[in-house]
């Protein structure tokens, strides 16, 4: 196949799957109603549960977790513009949905957007993505960089500890060179987010407020930045430098089909078609299956299922020469590029 064929194949099938852009008003308010009710009735029956046992108000956190996990999928379609037809109630329920799931939305859309544009393009890393080194920056670094970025590759660190961080402190004060709608858009996202935690303390206590948000944030959180890291994180995954990066293959290839059980693809709105969601970004998160089976090509992109992924977790660096991601202790066997031998120096006549 030449590349002008394989070109024109590409652009062809990103024209087919942008035919699934576009928002269903109807799906979307059944969605709002299937998603935001149940989490507020799990939230509240974890509360009553208090008075008979916490295993029991844990099992419904858990739950909930998933029902926000869900609504964090529909702030991220309202980013995309995805969602509804009218800018403006993207906005609206973006920051609604942004504020429980303590995510500025102005801010956030434009990082992502940068994800999007960049993302598998080994030249253009660093704005909302994972940090990711290559086997020879890594070789090249200096200690504590090695030591830093060692600790950010920890799984303990990245999903539990990093969620933490990155909810409530990143997202809280991270306005350095954001613009001013995206400033005053984080300011009021903060702001609502500590008057709803200052209502609910007032209602149920804040004590009460903690042992239900607590364990939902935490458990909800993890599962967010797992999701995030599996989505490009993977064994056959894509990684280019910009004068040879493609946006389809970036996104058909770097992007993986995480293959979930129907409840928790439910559950996670269908973000594991993540490689169809890169491909055609306008396309709401209902769509994204049907755009999938709706196209072979698709089907035949790397896939990996709950079993599979968690292999993901021992990938540490990115080796441009294999094109693969490999361990620290892989990367270590890795011979240093060869050079050129010295030529001998000419003895004068």
């Amino acid at each position: 196949m030449t590349n002008h064929t394989a070109t024109q194949k590409q652009a062809s099938l990103k024209k087919q799957v942008a035919a699934f852009s576009g928002a269903d008003t109807k799906h979307s308010v059944i969605q709002l109603f299937n998603t935001f009710v149940p989490f507020f009735g799990l939230w509240f029956l974890a509360y009553f549960s208090l008075n008979v046992s916490y295993l029991l108000t844990l099992a419904f956190t858990v739950i909930a977790a998933g029902f926000l996990t869900r609504i964090f999928i529909i702030f991220h379609d309202c980013c995309h513009q995805s969602f509804f037809k009218q800018k403006r109630l993207n906005r609206l329920f973006g920051f609604i949905s942004g504020v429980l799931t303590l995510f500025p939305y102005l801010q956030w859309q434009r990082s992502h957007s940068i994800h999007h544009a960049t993302s598998s393009n080994l030249d253009k890393r660093g704005t909302g993505d994972i940090w990711m080194m290559t086997v020879k920056e890594y070789n090249e670094a200096s200690a504590w960089t090695k030591v830093r970025y060692r600790l950010y590759r920890n799984p303990f660190i990245m999903f539990i500890l990093g969620p933490i961080y990155v909810f409530l402190i990143q997202n809280r004060f991270n306005v350095k060179g954001a613009r001013r709608k995206e400033r005053w858009n984080t300011y009021f996202t903060n702001a609502a987010i500590v008057i709803l935690a200052a209502a609910a303390c007032l209602l149920v206590g804040w004590e009460n407020f903690l042992l239900v948000q607590g364990p939902i944030f935490l458990i909800s959180g993890s599962i967010g930045v797992w999701l995030f890291y599996v989505q490009h994180t993977f064994e056959d995954s894509y990684f280019e430098a910009d004068e040879h990066w493609n946006y389809v293959q970036a996104a058909v290839e770097g992007s993986s089909f995480y293959k979930l059980p129907k409840l928790l693809q439910w559950l996670t709105g269908n973000i594991g078609y993540h490689h169809v969601h890169h491909l055609s970004p306008k396309v709401p998160n209902y769509k994204l299956e049907a755009a999938h089976e709706g196209h072979e090509p698709l089907k035949n992109v790397p896939t990996i299922t709950l079993k599979t992924s968690l292999e993901s977790m021992k990938f540490r660096l990115w080796d441009e020469d294999e094109k693969q991601f490999v361990t620290f202790r892989e990367a270590r066997k890795t011979p240093p590029p060869r050079q050129a031998p010295e030529k001998p120096l000419k003895k004068n006549a």
